[in-house]
């Protein structure tokens, strides 16, 4: 679940965030999970809507520490040509909600116009009663394209 909006910073659903993907040319989806989480639990597929995922870890497993190259990764994976619109996404909508909201500060400090946004729910979405995630929310949940790398 997400921690909230911080300024700057908009929010999506995961449909939504589809839909975004789908319809603006100069939007891009940043993945800020793990390594194991997107080895072991999948990955979005955008392949049918001609875009790839950008794959950054916000944070490193095991220990979860922030990745102090988070920003920097980031930006050179796009090169030149940084896109309008970030779309980050992680497991349940946390660590993409602080990830959004350091790109947007880097960027705004360097002068480059973005719009960052999170996606709400992750691509797992939060846990169930049960203690199991994939059963209420999330982008595999909502049933948008992702595959087992």
């Amino acid at each position: 679940m997400s921690a909230g909006v911080v300024p700057g910073v908009g929010e999506v659903t995961p449909p939504a965030a589809w839909g975004i993907l789908e319809t603006e040319k100069d939007a891009r989806l940043v993945d800020v999970r793990t390594q194991a989480e997107w080895n072991f639990v999948g990955v979005p597929d955008l392949s049918e809507l001609g875009h790839s995922v950008i794959f950054v870890e916000w944070a490193t497993y095991p220990g979860m520490s922030v990745n102090p190259k988070f920003g920097e990764q980031l930006l050179g994976a796009f090169g030149d040509e940084i896109p309008g619109k970030l779309l980050f996404l992680c497991r349940s909508g946390v660590r993409s909600l602080a990830a959004a909201q350091e790109t947007a500060r880097v960027c705004a400090e360097n002068g480059i116009r973005v719009a960052c946004y999170n996606v709400a729910e992750g691509f797992e979405g939060d846990v169930n009663e049960d203690g199991h995630r994939g059963f209420q929310g999330g982008w595999k949940f909502r049933g948008l394209a992702w595959r087992q790398s």
